[in-house]
């Protein structure tokens, strides 16, 4: 006999990664456009977070939730994120890094409520966010914030400090979500400023760490949902820069690169195939 209430639920599983997966197709080949269209560069570490903001903000984030982006360098792909969820318009992304745009290269706070904060420097964006955690649990308020990092901004000491505050107060209303790609601006993390295991470092200030695959979206969405224990939690998502462009994959000049029309090509065909 056959179980309808199994068989329905698998159903509505396949449908939802059927419908994650086409999402992040339309907003993989969107953010490669925008980029190429402005002429900007900065594609390989927005394309190694993608999928942790995606999967975020459409699987697990809700209404009353908030997300902080530190790593600043990456706020194209912010905006096809909230593109894909109807909060901004196709006319707001053709302005991508123009004069006088809402969509600066860096997010700015232009009335766009999805961006509470300037985040340009990196090492700024966990403090901020541990504010917002501090002020929701001091007003009893509901709700997680959420703040997405990238492995090299763990160079800067402001990040130590802040994780020191959330951990000593214990704010569990924050999340931390750090996008492990391995490169930053001058080469590799280990060549740069080697901090070892960054994940065994987290451990060490108090706070839980989960570590994921940061392109498997089941497995962010499992490890985000799972019930928190009494620790704040981090999230190490290890990830590839320039994630679905082989030309881009693991390329540390792809930080600062924009892309010709011959690679922009090149690499809207291997992104329609993922």
């Amino acid at each position: 006999m056959v179980d309808t209430a199994s068989s329905a639920a698998g159903n509505r599983d396949k449908g939802r990664a059927l419908d994650l997966k086409d999402i992040l197709r339309k907003a993989r080949l969107r953010l490669l456009r925008m980029h190429f269209e402005s002429g900007v560069g900065h594609i390989g570490g927005n394309l190694s977070c993608l999928d942790i903001l995606l999967t975020l903000h459409h699987r697990v984030m809700g209404d009353d939730d908030q997300f902080v982006l530190s790593k600043g360098h990456a706020a194209g792909a912010l905006y096809v994120t909230l593109w894909s969820l109807g909060r901004l318009t196709e006319e707001q992304l053709l302005t991508f890094h123009r004069d006088h745009t809402k969509l600066a290269g860096h997010p700015i706070p232009q009335g766009i409520p999805d961006i509470p904060f300037a985040i340009g420097s990196l090492g700024h964006g966990l403090g901020l966010a541990a504010g917002l955690a501090l002020g929701r649990k001091l007003r009893g308020q509901p709700g997680r914030v959420f703040c997405l990092l990238s492995d090299g901004e763990w160079n800067e000491g402001s990040n130590w400090e802040s994780l020191t505050f959330i951990a000593h107060r214990c704010l569990r209303e924050v999340t931390l979500l750090v996008d492990l790609n391995g490169l930053q601006g001058f080469g590799s993390t280990v060549q740069v400023a080697n901090l070892g295991s960054l994940a065994n470092k987290l451990r060490e200030f108090g706070v839980e760490v989960r570590e994921v695959d940061g392109h498997d979206t089941d497995a962010i969405e499992q490890a985000l949902k799972k019930p928190p224990t009494d620790r704040p939690l981090a999230l190490v998502a290890r990830t590839i820069k320039g994630h679905g462009v082989s030309f881009m994959e693991n390329k540390m000049e792809w930080h600062y690169l924009p892309m010709t029309a011959e690679q922009y090509q090149m690499a809207v065909e291997e992104a329609s195939r993922l």
